[in-house]
């Protein structure tokens, strides 16, 4: 268990975490997407080109941005909107996300519906900025790690966030590898795949199988397709390691991050060149691992060989440059001063100022022990949010925290009756008299047909959450996209907040509209 973190210490993590994301970037970059095994122990990309651009890194500029401007407030659809204003990528899960929420679809219904790749990699790559804004508080990272990951993720491939920013922002103050990885794993669920595969690099490293027979394993265990979208450059195809589903590629190379931390036995270049020789998407486990190892060692732990090519730029692939608003830093060195200038935001009332002005950091007590202190890290009720149906909205102001879940899809077709689950939290130590009131399109009705009041209660000396049904069915046509409004106003308060519910025409008006053409 680590003690207090000085600010010149996490200054320092700080940086190196974003240099090994640099390097181990750079260093994976020539082996993703393709499917094998490699001996390297340096880089392997023309030399000359300096650092390569890399979208794990330069998504996390725009983060960056978003929490300056809007701190501990900042959520999902904030980021949703930085997504559309300052996003240039439009590929695979990006792309996905991005489409839904043009289309009005908010999180986390963006990272689920239609979605071929919401379990995939493109946002356990993006984990290193809450980490380093939450030093040793995982139970903050691991808030803002979900609220990154529903935009454009869901299950294995959010879980492979939350399980990332866990592991990074604990390491500020834990260097133990397994008291991090259990801290981790308690955030997400016991049987998922992404906890699965990082158990099975554990094992095979118990079992005294080499790196390369254990990479082999973990890909039997959770197939994966990243690395055949090349496949096979120079060796020989595999008939033992099988394809996974397209899309689901979290797991596997979570288990190769994992396989390189374990086998590299914390050596920070033996680690990284292990990891990106396992290949498929060797940018993103090699990143991601740099970062990790940068966070436990420091930038001494760097050896300078891998600093000398690439220096301290930032290179970015994925941002729109041309807006003038985005302040997007050129620099690792920068960039540092940027995140632990926020920091204090976000850690409000976990740290000190000495008399000489130094910071010392109070990280949560018992990290390596976590597992078995849900009090101290509020795990039960993380658990529960990050379990609850994709098919929700959420909305919150000060006197209330609402989730609404459908019963089932989005799809809605005429006559067919759509239920809707809400649950309203109490922000307030004193009792609330809600009003809800459907507002729906005509030729639509709804149950209750008007006006209801929900009485939102309050526990001793906490809060609560009310919960109540609501139906609504057309009796007509849907056409396209239909938004229903419900407005919830607390009786004697200003506020009013109304929530807009997307639903989608489904299959089945198709054909009633088919029959009724015979």
């Amino acid at each position: 268990m680590g003690t207090q973190l000085s600010f010149k210490e996490y200054r320092d993590k700080v940086k190196a975490c974003f240099l090994g994301k640099n390097i181990g970037g750079t260093l994976g970059a020539p082996f993703e997407c393709i499917r094998g095994v490699y001996d390297i122990d340096y880089y392997t990309h023309d030399l000359s080109l300096g650092v390569l651009p890399n979208d794990d890194l330069d998504l996390q500029l725009v983060w960056l941005n978003a929490a300056e401007q809007y701190g501990r407030g900042v959520d999902a659809e904030i980021l949703g909107e930085y997504w559309l204003s300052y996003i240039v990528a439009d590929w695979s899960e990006y792309g996905a996300g991005k489409n839904n929420l043009r289309y009005g679809l908010v999180p986390p219904i963006s990272g689920w519906y239609r979605n071929h790749n919401k379990d995939s990699c493109g946002c356990f790559i993006r984990s290193e900025i809450w980490a380093c804004l939450a030093p040793g508080h995982p139970e903050i990272a691991v808030r803002y790690a979900y609220e990154d990951a529903i935009c454009d993720h869901a299950g294995e491939g959010m879980y492979g966030e939350i399980f990332c920013a866990a592991l990074q922002s604990a390491a500020f103050v834990e260097k133990d590898m397994h008291a991090l990885i259990d801290a981790a794993l308690s955030y997400i669920p016991k049987d998922c795949a992404v906890a699965g595969a990082v158990r099975a690099a554990l094992e095979c490293h118990e079992k005294g199988m080499d790196w390369k027979a254990a990479r082999k394993a973990i890909l039997q265990k959770f197939p994966g397709s990243f690395g055949m979208l090349h496949g096979y450059r120079d060796q020989e195809p595999e008939e033992d390691v099988p394809v996974g589903n397209l899309g689901y590629d979290a797991p596997s190379n979570i288990g190769i991050m994992a396989l390189g931390w374990v086998y590299g036995e914390g050596d920070f270049s033996r680690s990284i060149c292990i990891a990106a020789g396992c290949c498929e998407d060797g940018d993103c486990t090699a990143g991601t691992l740099g970062a990790l190892l940068g966070i436990i060692g420091g930038t001494s732990a760097i050896d300078e060989k891998w600093l000398q090519p690439i220096g301290d730029e930032i290179k970015t692939v994925s941002i729109d440059r041309t807006k003038a608003c985005l302040d997007v830093p050129e620099t690792v060195s920068a960039l540092t001063a940027r995140i632990i200038r926020l920091m204090p935001t976000f850690l409000q009332g976990h740290f000190d100022l000495d008399e000489a002005g130094a910071i010392a950091f109070h990280p949560v007590e018992c990290i390596a022990n976590a597992v078995t202190k849900t009090g101290v890290f509020d795990r039960e009720d993380f658990s529960r949010e990050i379990s609850v149906s994709p098919v929700c909205v959420r909305r919150s102001n000060c006197l209330m925290d609402i989730r609404i879940e459908y019963d089932g899809e989005l799809d809605i077709c005429e006559g067919q009756t759509k239920v809707f689950h809400v649950k309203a939290k109490n922000r307030l130590h004193s009792q609330q008299w809600l009003e809800c009131r459907l507002h729906l399109p005509e030729g639509w009705s709804g149950d209750p047909s008007d006006t209801i009041c929900v009485n939102l209660n309050q526990t001793h000396g906490g809060s609560s959450i009310t919960e109540f049904d609501f139906a609504v069915t057309p009796q007509a046509p849907v056409r396209g996209r239909t938004d229903i409004l419900l407005e919830i106003r607390s009786n004697g308060r200003l506020h009013r907040m109304y929530v807009a519910l997307p639903l989608l025409q489904g299959a089945c008006q198709a054909a009633a509209d088919l029959n009724r053409t015979q």
